[in-house]
């Protein structure tokens, strides 16, 4: 497996690590603005070398990743770990994450009444 020299798309790296299941959702994070490199916004065509910060939002956890190799084509999950170093922080664990609202099947749409009581179970 050859390793590019200098730089690479920091969409590329991020679908070749595994951080996205395709290149064009890599792409399309970086254009809705969730993917950040030391901190800026980044393009699809922003270019990452070993030892940038790589901060990734979606889902329901962010990832924090500094680059250690530069890969283009998409490899196994083990040489994608060990192409970075993973500072994310750690998910909270599941008792405090906060329960989705649930209703019965059939219920139908909640009321406005039903949909206040659910805002205020949430917090909002």
């Amino acid at each position: 497996m050859a390793e590019p020299q200098g730089r690479v798309r920091v969409d590329a790296w991020t679908w070749a690590v595994r951080l996205f299941p395709t290149r064009s959702a890599a792409g399309a994070a970086c254009r809705a603005g969730h993917v950040r490199v030391n901190g800026d916004r980044a393009k699809p065509a922003t270019q990452v070398v070993p030892g940038d910060e790589v901060q990734v939002r979606g889902g329901a956890r962010e990832r924090l990743v500094v680059v250690q190799r530069l890969l283009v084509k998409r490899v196994s999950a083990e040489v994608a770990q060990a192409s970075y170093l993973d500072r994310s922080p750690v998910p909270p664990p599941r008792d405090q994450v906060a329960l989705a609202a649930h209703r019965d099947r059939g219920a139908g749409r909640p009321t406005k009444r039903d949909r206040r009581a659910i805002e205020r179970l949430r917090g909002h």
